[in-house]
Parts: C-alpha cells; sequence; structure tokens
C-alpha cells in the first residue's frame, strides 16, 4: 500500500541502521525538559507546524487522560480498537500509551477506509473500547455489515479529531448501545485538554470539561475574558501544553501568551452547567451580511438528513453580503437534489445560514485520519469561480 519514493538527498533506512551499527552506543540523561516528539500538527486551516512536546507534556496527559477513564477500564482486560495511525497525536496518546500502560491490546486497523475488512476484523475480538474520528463512524454506520457486530463487551467509544456530529451520535447509540463520547484536544496539547464524563449515557453536543490541572478560558477579539454563555476563543493553560513550535517563535508568540495559555483558534462557549460547548474553529467562521455563520451548525442540521452521506460546509465570496454559505454533499440517495438540501435547511435554519450554493460531491477530501478539509475545497471553488 504504501508506493515507492526517492526523495532528493534521502538516506536509505539500511543504510541507517548499518551506520548505527558501526557507532559506539553513549547514554543520553534525559529529563521532563527534554523534547520527545516533534508532533506536526495536521495543516487543515494552514501549514502544518512542528509542536515541541516535552516528556513533561506527554507524561502529564498520559496522567491525566488515564485518571479520567480509570473508572470504566479494567487492568489487563481492555481491547481497544485503533483505527488511526499511531503518528497521529489522539491515537499516540490515548491508544498507545494510556491504554498500553493500563494493559490492553490494541487492534490496529490499518486500511480504515476498507471499511468491509474493517468490519470482518471488528467480529474478531470482544471489543471494549474503540476512539475515532466522526468521518470514520459514519462511514461504519452506513455499512450494512456493521450493525450485525456483537456489541455486548463494548462500553467505550471516544470520539474527537474534530466534531462530533448529532445524527452520527444518535444513530451510534442507537446501533451500539454505547454513547459517542466527546473528547476535545489539540496536538500543541499533547492532545487532551477537555473530555465528557465517562458515564455519560447521551450525546450532550459538547466536549465536556477541563481534564485535571488544566485551566480555561474564553476570550473575545480583544483577548479578555467573556462571561458564561458567551462566545469567544477557547484558551488553555496546563501541564499538556506544548513548549512551542519548532524553529517558528513568531508562530509560537501567535497562540502563547506569557501567562502560559494557549490559544487554540476555536470558538467556545460555557454552558449553563459547566460545560464547553465548541462554536467551531475561527478561521472557518463565515460572514454574512454581518452576521457570524458557523460550518458546524449548518452540517449538523444537512447530516440529519435521510439521504445525505457526508457534508462539508464553506463561506464564498459575494458581493452583496460578504460572504454565503456553500455546502458540500455526499448523498446516501441517489434522487436528493439542490432543492432537497435547501428546503431542509430553510425547516431548520435562521434565513442567512441557508446555503446559496450546493454541490453534490462521489467524495469529501479528508487528511490521513479522516478529518475534512475545508480549506481544500475552498481553494477548490475560489479558483473556479475566479
Amino acid at each position: 500500500m504504501v508506493p515507492t519514493r526517492s526523495l532528493p538527498g534521502h538516506i536509505r533506512f539500511n543504510d541507517a541502521l548499518s551506520d548505527g551499527a558501526r557507532q559506539t552506543f553513549r547514554r543520553v540523561n534525559i529529563g521532563h525538559d527534554d523534547i520527545a516528539f516533534l508532533q506536526y500538527t495536521g495543516g487543515t486551516t494552514g501549514v502544518s507546524k512542528g509542536a515541541m512536546l516535552l516528556h513533561r507534556n506527554i507524561v502529564a496527559n498520559m496522567l491525566q487522560a488515564g485518571q479520567w477513564v480509570k473508572p470504566v477500564v479494567r487492568e489487563g482486560q481492555e481491547i481497544i480498537v485503533t483505527a488511526l495511525p499511531l503518528y497521529h497525536i489522539f491515537s499516540l496518546t490515548a491508544n498507545l500509551m494510556v491504554f498500553t500502560e493500563i494493559g490492553a491490546l490494541n487492534v490496529l486497523i490499518t486500511n480504515p477506509r476498507d471499511i468491509h475488512g474493517f468490519v470482518k476484523e471488528l467480529k474478531k475480538y470482544k471489543v471494549t473500547a474503540m476512539t475515532g474520528v466522526n468521518t470514520l463512524f459514519n462511514a461504519l454506520l452506513h455499512d450494512p455489515a456493521f450493525a450485525t457486530v456483537d456489541f455486548s463487551s463494548w462500553k467505550l467509544t471516544l470520539g474527537g479529531g474534530m466534531a462530533v456530529q448529532k445524527a452520527v451520535a444518535e444513530k451510534w447509540k442507537q446501533v451500539t448501545g454505547v454513547p459517542l463520547i466527546e473528547a476535545y484536544g489539540l496536538t500543541e496539547t499533547s492532545p487532551a485538554a477537555c473530555i465528557n464524563p465517562m458515564d455519560l449515557k447521551e450525546y450532550n453536543g459538547t466536549i465536556g470539561v477541563p481534564v485535571p490541572s488544566t485551566d480555561i478560558e474564553i476570550r473575545d477579539a480583544n483577548g479578555q475574558p467573556v462571561g458564561p454563555g458567551e462566545q469567544g476563543e477557547l484558551c488553555v493553560k496546563g501541564p499538556q501544553v506544548m513548549k512551542g513550535y519548532w524553529n517558528r517563535p513568531d508562530e509560537t508568540a501567535k497562540v502563547m501568551d506569557a501567562n502560559g495559555f494557549l490559544s487554540t483558534g476555536d470558538m467556545a462557549v460555557i454552558t449553563p452547567d459547566g460545560f464547553v460547548k465548541l462554536v467551531d474553529r475561527k478561521k472557518d467562521m463565515i460572514l454574512v451580511s454581518g452576521f457570524n455563520v458557523y460550518p458546524n451548525e449548518i452540517e449538523d442540521v444537512i447530516a440529519t438528513h435521510p439521504g445525505v452521506v457526508e457534508v462539508a460546509c464553506i463561506g464564498m465570496p459575494d458581493e452583496k453580503s460578504g460572504e454565503v454559505v456553500k455546502v458540500f454533499v455526499v448523498k446516501k440517495d441517489p434522487a436528493l437534489t439542490e432543492h432537497d438540501i435547501i428546503a431542509h435547511c430553510r425547516a431548520n435554519l435562521t434565513g442567512y445560514k441557508v446555503p446559496k450554493y450546493v454541490e453534490f460531491r462521489t467524495e469529501l477530501p479528508k487528511t490521513n485520519v479522516g478529518k475534512i478539509l475545508r480549506r481544500a475545497l475552498r481553494d477548490q471553488s475560489v479558483a473556479v469561480q475566479a
């Protein structure tokens, strides 16, 4: 599955091993403040950057996440499905480190896009836990064979990496009997920052509350904290927050302040009961005639239409209103029309949030871990419009 490649100035792996074998081993003292990983960001909204994650960052997040799941896991008895690549920070910390530390068996799914093969693997094990992203859960739910899996041993499904859609979470609970619990984190936070309670019975539309030893603030455009119920940018402070970006002090200064708070780039609000509700990525916000429109809300509504498999929403330049909403839809029902999508939106959304453009696609561009690339869709649409 890996294509043959040759990069300029490359060093063959076998040559590196041979060179290493001729060297004398010298033990290097490693401390908590040494870099454990140069963990590169997904690059979904810009150029990928190397987050300097120190040993203390990773150890702290293992302890934080480990304590969070402790009430529902049994040492040496868990079987967790690992469908995200282990180089992704979610899978790296949660699956490889936290669950390995408690003696769990990791079932590696090497090609999660092969849904038929994925389901066959699930049937071989008495699975107890699974992590993944919304698009992965959605793809499994659309395969009829998934409903035939024995879910009697399942007790924990954790969604992260991108927003979990209400329609997907409710369908997941219906099919598996297990709630889809949403967590939130970033490459820059090793990754866990907020997680919902493990005993949550139903999807609640939030990313939960901060993990232990973690502070959050919701800040306005001037960097000032706002009150409960007010929208602003989510900022995080804790022992899991990165040192900065590798060789990018300019980018580091944009997101980290003198008090150690990291600006996440995500818009959020604190609900009356103290949970953090994610609104959307700050860079993805659409400004329609002076009103803020967030793609997640549009996508959540369209995803509830029975004729839709997947949806993505972006803003398009418009002479009259500044921007307008455009959606990209993958059909489940071949007879689905643009009129159907617009009518569904008009019945569930305020007028200015209703899409002006609907484009049907056979598939949507995604990252290696399955996150939909709105930026790629935006670039393609602007190029066509130009």
